[in-house]
């Protein structure tokens, strides 16, 4: 049992990491309402266009690196070879310093070959930023390679929360400077603040990891002085190991998030030059979409990143000793867990789409678009929690080509379906929808098939699945009619929907008990876990 207890602690380090994720994007979503009416729907399209890009970038660069120094560390840390995990994450460093640096250097003087017009001003500026998250993300993978998850997410939250803040201020002070009744000059400028904000957090979340490092340097070097190992990595052989390492894990992580810039510059394209729509109206329009729509559709899937941060270095240490079994139970904790999160998310953005939509961006003549395009998207939240989770799968048993070869797959079938879909339907943004679902099911679909075939692994469809979604509707209708009710009676969306969802949740947590769904041993394994056994017995809900 107490074997079990400790196996499962990668649950309660991803809680601490998906409640920081979840903060963190709420953070998110608060302040781009205001920041909304700052720069407006066309500020904010270039904005999205410009981090769209930003992010492939990034991706190659530095995105990828947390996950795989997190792997790479963690197997020389369970052979007990500090000296060795060490000198990984100073080669880490130098990789990320030399890459991350020319990848800004492109970005900057590249940007004008990389977005429209409109947009230069804001890639550039996000140029520096790359440099400092390859930095900051070889400081995120080792604390994570040592399975401790709290310095990441402190980092995380403060890096939110400062984006947030210089993310307004900048917006607003640089449109106040611009002497010009210029709508679109404004948008650009407003556009340009907001990505100083993203580089700000950045900056402070890089402070933050590098004083925790100074903090436990005094630990870190007492365990190096008692290795005793006679196994001494060389310089290049550490190159290799990242090189070989992080290459495949960057084309899966790039090829896997490139589905929404692609999807932007074939929208894009096709509504200037086929359908010759104005710049600021497509800016405009796709601002809804992936601004708005997609934004809150990504709150949940942080439970997902944070699972898969977590476990890649659990998985990584199981496998490298053979224990196929005891992987392949992680694998289904982890996958159950997120499910058990994921589905209700998922109904819950469907049926109570508008509201969520009115409370964090009220603009009226965008609303209904918005949670249009929010309902389709809803099936998403599922598809890519479980994609994700997958993926670490893969990369955390070392068969890291595996997700890039099913990304390309998704990736070219989304986009046989989204072309036509635009240039001969009338469907527009909801064509980008459809493709998001499509990408997002394939993913999930490819990826679960290469995991079946390289650990035998099996889900529970019942407990994982079926269960958790019966309990879903039925919290679904409760905050639906709860919701109309409570309007009915007071009229306010926040009111009305902030009941609704205490409600519902009440209302999934229980029935999810009575049906099973949830057991004792899955409640103990969560953060706080001890607590909520204890309170459910006493409300005799859980025996």
């Amino acid at each position: 049992m107490a074997q079990k207890k400790n196996s499962d602690s990668f649950i309660k380090q991803a809680g601490i990491l998906a409640a920081a994720g979840i903060i963190c994007r709420i953070i998110g979503i608060l302040y781009r309402s205001p920041l909304k009416g700052i720069i407006g729907s066309e500020g904010n399209g270039y904005y999205t266009s410009a981090y769209n890009i930003y992010t492939i970038i990034l991706l190659v660069a530095s995105y990828s690196i947390p996950s795989a120094i997190s792997k790479v560390i963690s197997q020389r840390l369970a052979l007990k070879e500090y000296k060795n995990a060490h000198r990984i994450f100073q080669c880490a460093l130098i990789y990320v310093v030399i890459v991350g640096g020319l990848a800004s250097l492109f970005t900057f003087f590249g940007a004008g070959l990389l977005v429209e017009s409109n947009s230069v001003m804001v890639l550039r500026v996000f140029a520096p930023t790359i440099f400092l998250s390859g930095i900051l993300g070889v400081f995120r993978g080792y604390f994570q390679a040592h399975k401790t998850m709290l310095q990441t997410s402190f980092s995380q939250i403060a890096e939110q929360i400062l984006n947030a803040v210089i993310s307004i201020l900048a917006a607003y002070f640089l449109i106040q400077i611009v002497q010009t009744n210029d709508t679109t000059k404004h948008a650009i400028y407003g556009a340009t603040g907001s990505a100083i904000g993203t580089g700000a957090g950045v900056a402070i979340a890089l402070l933050i990891m590098w004083g925790f490092y100074c903090l436990n340097k005094k630990g870190i070097k007492r365990k190096i002085k008692m290795d005793k190992t006679s196994n001494k990595m060389s310089t290049s052989q550490i190159f290799k190991v990242i090189m070989f390492m992080v290459t495949p894990v960057i084309l899966s992580t790039f090829i896997y998030n490139f589905s929404t810039s692609l999807d932007q510059t074939i929208f894009t394209k096709i509504m200037k030059h086929i359908f010759h729509t104005d710049q600021s109206q497509i800016a405009s329009l796709y601002g809804v979409f992936a601004g708005e729509a997609v934004v809150i559709a990504n709150i949940p899937i942080a439970i997902a990143s944070a699972m898969s941060a977590s476990m890649i270095p659990t998985i990584s240490g199981t496998y490298a000793t053979g224990n196929i079994r005891e992987t392949n139970r992680k694998i289904g904790s982890a996958i159950k867990t997120t499910m058990l999160i994921s589905i209700p998310c998922a109904v819950g953005l469907f049926v109570l789409a508008k509201p969520i939509v009115m409370l964090l961006f009220p603009q009226a003549d965008t609303v209904d678009l918005s949670a249009s395009l929010l309902r389709g998207l809803a099936i998403t939240v599922v598809f890519y929690a479980l994609s994700t989770l997958t993926n670490a799968v893969l990369q955390g048993i070392g068969k890291v080509n595996l997700p890039v070869i099913n990304a390309a797959v998704a990736l070219t079938i989304q986009t046989l379906i989204l072309i036509p879909l635009l240039l001969y339907t009338d469907l527009k943004l909801n064509g980008l929808v459809i493709a998001t679902i499509s990408y997002s099911f394939l993913m999930c679909l490819l990826n679960a098939i290469s995991v079946k075939k390289c650990l035998g692994y099996k889900q529970k469809i019942v407990r994982t699945y079926i269960l958790p979604t019966i309990a879903a509707l039925l919290m679904g209708a409760t905050a639906y009619g709860v919701y109309q009710g409570v309007f009915y009676l007071v009229k306010n969306n926040v009111i009305a929907l902030f009941v609704a969802i205490i409600i519902a949740a009440i209302v999934y947590f229980v029935v999810s008990i009575f049906i099973k769904s949830i057991t004792k041993e899955e409640l103990l394994s969560l953060p706080k876990g001890r607590s909520l056994v204890v309170f459910t017995q006493k409300i005799r809900i859980l025996k």
